[in-house]
């Protein structure tokens, strides 16, 4: 089975049970701030999670984009990546765990036709939080599932959530394959990475809200998060223990790495691997607005190109090499992703310019790390700030050397200097996604008003990019050719808090997607809406498909002005608006 079979015949198979197909969300998360990327389908579904109505219902299906640094050291092994696709369905208040459970059961078994002696699961042990999942438990037994092929695992294993600080959160079972069915050490059992299980789904039964306190409520609303990683279970369709042997995901990548190796990927799987799994996150990174930098989403991408060209070196390669790859993954992924191939100028050039910026500081940094005989945290410090040479790859070598990095005395130095630190990538904000406080509340609606006001002085060529929104401040990315002009910047606030004072109402519709379209509605991120949406609108000024929370009156917003601007691009520029003090 294909991958793109998989995910047909998984939208089929929910839709036969009342779910609606709602589209892939943008990897960097529209208006929460609490993470740099989506790194799960449940991310732009957090609203409807604590009991907003969604515009499609109850039950819903679809395929996420998602994106995960947090074990990027991982990634080298055969199941482990950035980038992946996550196949997922959702109840929305609606069905629970009996139905879930056993939903995942058929579909695996019958849709897929994988051998049920095969699965193996895991669920919540319980804490002082929240008892030990038996429910789960018993369903599975029910299904035929033998209690020697269930095992009880704590928080770091079987509970998911908060994506922030907090937010909804529950227990949760994972379904494991066993694709070897040979012992792997004494105690091989499922989630221990030895080789010999594959997670493939994850139900999530999200039961509670964790607070600002660090307790567990339970939520109003019960929903069923489910999770299935698209490369894990086609590789598991077609009796694969490695991902990257995928034919029709990896292919042409590995291919396009081993021309210009000059060598097989048999002969250094990890760095294949890591090349593969890196420009592919790269590419859909970039194609999602990104650009390389030292902070925050563009570290990331940064890391993810250095790590992928060091690889490279180990291989033997010395030239540029990694737009040749993005190629491929573009090839791959364009006919369910049109917009890769809209970006397609864009992304190689992105990734070929700081491949080569890389290139020529790493030469400097190698030949400068040959001379120093004993690494540590200052002399890594030096590196970073001298040739731009990343912390990461710092200690890579200096474990290849058995030596060790000190970080804290890395970050001191850092911090002296005054530089952002290298956590950027795992950056979070104030809050979580369940922390909808006031302050981005209103920043929400006021980014509404800010988009009305530049296409009122800018003119309507002027198109939303993308925005950002902690309770400190929202960051609004807009197409334009030039900054705004000081007169501009003026007369842009000045309309934003005319109508902040005029106390204009704030309503929201449900309403058909292309109808709303027609009636006048903006939407600039178009293939992230399913066919009903709702729609906001400010007094008789602005209509916008989003998915909210906002204010009922804009003069709950305050005054606001801009306090910075960015040209960010060669047709993209970047504001920044606070509260007004």
């Amino acid at each position: 089975m294909t991958a793109r079979e998989l995910k047909k015949k998984y939208f089929e198979y929910f839709k036969k049970r009342e779910h609606k197909l709602i589209p892939s969300s943008p990897l960097v998360p529209e208006n929460d701030s609490s993470v740099l990327f989506t790194t799960a389908g449940m991310h732009p579904l957090v609203p409807y999670l604590l009991g907003e109505e969604h515009p499609e219902g109850t039950r819903l299906v679809n395929v996420q984009k998602c994106l995960r640094t947090g074990d990027i050291d991982e990634v080298g092994d055969s199941s482990h990546h950035t980038f992946f696709e996550m196949l997922g369905n959702w109840s929305l208040g609606d069905y629970w765990k009996e139905e879930s459970i056993e939903w995942s059961y058929q579909f695996i078994v019958k849709e897929l036709g994988l051998d049920k002696n095969k699965i193996w699961v895991t669920c919540f042990a319980g804490d002082k939080d929240a008892p030990k999942d038996l429910e789960s438990t018993e369903i599975w037994k029910k299904l035929g599932i033998s209690e020697d092929k269930i095992f009880y695992y704590g928080k770091k294993d079987n509970w998911w959530g908060p994506a922030g600080e907090t937010g909804p959160c529950g227990p949760d079972t994972e379904i494991f394959m066993d694709v070897t069915e040979k012992p792997c050490g004494k105690d091989c059992k499922p989630g221990d990475n030895c080789g010999r299980f594959f997670e493939i789904w994850n139900n999530v039964f999200m039961q509670y809200n964790k607070t600002k306190k660090g307790t567990f409520e339970p939520l109003k609303q019960k929903n069923v998060d489910t999770g299935m990683g698209v490369d894990r279970t086609t590789a598991v369709t077609q009796d694969l223990t490695d991902n990257y042997l995928v034919e029709g995901l990896w292919g042409k990548i590995i291919a396009s790495i081993e021309k210009q190796a000059g060598s097989s990927y048999t002969d250094d799987k990890k760095a294949y691997r890591v090349i593969a799994d890196h420009t592919r996150s790269a590419v859909f990174v970039i194609a999602d607005g990104v650009l390389p930098s030292n902070k925050e989403t563009g570290y990331v991408l940064r890391r993810l190109i250095r790590r992928a060209v060091r690889f490279g070196r180990m291989l033997g390669i010395s030239k540029p090499f990694l737009s040749t790859v993005a190629e491929s993954v573009i090839e791959i992924y364009k006919t369910d992703y049109p917009k890769l191939s809209d970006k397609r100028k864009e992304i190689i050039d992105v990734v070929g310019a700081e491949e080569k910026r890389f290139q020529k500081a790493l030469e400097k940094g190698l030949n400068e790390i040959n001379k120093i005989e004993s690494l540590d945290g200052k002399k890594a410090f030096f590196l970073y700030e001298s040739y731009g040479f990343p912390l990461e790859l710092t200690e890579e070598i200096a474990t290849e050397r058995g030596q060790n990095i000190n970080k804290k005395e890395f970050e001191k130095e850092f911090n002296a200097h005054k530089k952002l630190s290298r956590k950027g990538a795992e950056k979070k904000f104030k809050g979580g996604l369940g922390d909808k406080s006031e302050e981005t509340i209103k920043f929400h609606t006021a980014t509404h008003l800010l988009h009305w006001a530049l296409r009122e002085v800018l003119g309507n060529s002027v198109h939303q990019e993308g925005s950002n929104i902690t309770a400190e401040r929202l960051r609004f990315d807009f197409s334009h050719e030039k900054k705004l002009t000081e007169e501009e910047r003026i007369e842009v606030e000045k309309l934003m808090n005319e109508k902040i004072t005029e106390g204009l109402p704030v309503k929201k519709t449900i309403e058909e997607k292309e109808a709303a379209l027609k009636s006048g509605a903006l939407a600039f991120f178009k293939e992230t809406y399913p066919e009903n949406v709702s729609v906001y609108s400010i007094g008789n000024i602005s209509r916008e498909l989003c998915g909210g929370p906002h204010v009922k009156n804009t003069s709950e917003i305050g005054r606001v002005k801009i306090k910075k601007q960015d040209k960010i691009g060669s047709n993209m520029i970047r504001v920044y608006v606070v509260a007004e003090q």
